[in-house]
């Protein structure tokens, strides 16, 4: 008998795993995809399109609090969980509520739906949302580009918009982020890659992304997102650690099997967190993954003019996933006012416009900053209201963008930002070209 299936998801592991498991599988049936984490993709649909011809009226997505309607009005047999960075607990409570309302609950195994590559493929993962991966991956294609290898990064998918036209998408210039009409969380992981001139891969389709890749690269970097698993088997697994976070690597999915999988274990922000939680990550590595080489690194802060934060009141703009389902409270912006001295980090929830207020009560935990929410049109403008409502001298951009190409500030502002560095030996470097010529990768 026929299977029907609902794929809980958030725009990217979701479809991934449809496309490489359920699609033109005549085993099942998959009757809707649930949408959680990321604002207004739900009440979508999955396109036909891209579907395949046995769902020649696309797939409805609907969202999360309706599983146990949903359960029952398709008479569900299987509910498949298909996204990442959350707790173990939560995903054993999305469990109980499918099968409290009479449906399976499976999560897919990680090889399972991992794309075999023609080009070698190093992946940066991480066990929570903003370990410091963006900046890894940049100093990993320095690496190899430095061996004189042609790199070409394909990033975790982000496809908000239009499925149809996000299918397969290139990045090699500003022009393409236009044409794309990218968010602020897609502008963030692309564009300092493209300011490397390093061209980009991302989408909906990732086989198909990936023969496109390899088309024109040597090798191919696997960009991973929100502390998911990678999509292509990786010959080299970079896996990023929080210590700031620390004992996090064993309670978040599917953090705890990136850390197990992990080749490379890279412990960052060595040079802000404690010794204590920098030991205990270290020992949870030894001893659930014996077989990874540990690397120490620090994320030190980089602002343009550091001179100017002294004595002023400062509004701290935040990597805005990092903040939210990335649960830290704060991040470089934060780290940069307090050691050049700044005088106060104004708080903006006084002032948050619109879907900014709403994304606090989203997410409480969120302290003094502003996280840079720009999935759509209107929080892009909500955001660009609530920092110009904001009493501040001076605005500290702690994005990986230029974000004064996105809104207008009517206030003076300067950009802070992280770089990978190693603390000491072995460096990453080392490690990696060992690595590589282990495998004859090179």
């Amino acid at each position: 008998m026929v299977e029907k299936v609902i794929i809980m998801g958030a725009a990217g592991r979701d479809f991934h795993n449809f496309n490489v498991y359920f699609r033109n599988n005549p085993r099942y049936e998959v009757v809707a995809f649930t949408a959680a984490q990321i604002p207004n993709i739900e009440e979508r649909l999955y396109p036909p399109e891209l579907a395949g011809n046995q769902y020649p009226e696309g797939i409805p997505i609907y969202p999360e609090a309706d599983l146990p309607d949903l359960i029952k009005r398709f008479t569900t047999d299987l509910v498949v969980f298909s996204y990442s960075d959350v707790p173990h607990t939560e995903v054993m409570h999305k469990a109980s509520l499918a099968m409290a309302h009479g449906a399976d609950f499976i999560i897919i195994g990680a090889f399972y739906t991992m794309l075999k590559a023609q080009r070698p493929v190093i992946a940066v993962c991480a066990v929570r949302t903003g370990c410091g991966k963006s900046q890894t991956t940049r100093k990993v294609c320095s690496i190899l580009r430095n061996l004189n290898k042609k790199v070409v990064v394909v990033r975790h998918p982000m496809p908000y918009g239009d499925l149809r036209v996000q299918e397969v998408q290139r990045f090699s210039s500003y022009d393409d982020f236009e044409r794309h009409k990218c968010t602020i969380e897609e502008l963030e992981e692309y564009e300092p890659l493209v300011d490397q001139k390093i061209v980009v891969y991302a989408g909906v389709d990732y086989e198909k992304i990936l023969r496109e890749a390899e088309r024109e690269a040597d090798i191919i970097v696997w960009d991973g997102g929100n502390n998911d698993t990678p999509f292509y088997r990786p010959d080299i697994h970079i896996v990023l650690f929080d210590p700031h976070r620390a004992g996090h690597e064993l309670s978040y999915f599917p953090g705890e099997t990136n850390m197990r999988m992990a080749d490379i274990a890279i412990i960052n922000k060595v040079d802000t967190a404690s010794l204590a939680q920098v030991e205990q990550v270290r020992k949870n590595i030894e001893l659930h993954n014996a077989k990874a080489e540990i690397v120490l690194a620090e994320s030190p802060v980089i602002v343009s003019r550091p001179e100017r934060i002294k004595g002023k009141r400062v509004l701290v703009v935040e990597d805005g996933p990092t903040l939210t389902h990335g649960e830290m409270p704060y991040g470089a912006g934060v780290i940069a006012a307090k050691e050049f001295h700044a005088a106060e980090i104004v708080d903006p929830r006084p002032y948050a416009e619109g879907t900014i207020h709403e994304t606090y009560l989203r997410y409480p935990h969120t302290g003094a900053v502003l996280p840079a929410m720009g999935y759509s049109a209107d929080q892009i403008r909500d955001l660009e209201t609530t920092i110009n409502r904001a009493d501040c001298d001076l605005v500290l951009f702690a994005t990986p963008i230029h974000l004064t190409r996105i809104v207008s500030i009517e206030k003076p502002a300067i950009r802070v930002r992280y770089e990978y560095q190693d603390h000491g030996s072995p460096a990453l470097e080392e490690i990696l070209i060992e690595r590589l010529n282990l495998q004859q990768l090179h």
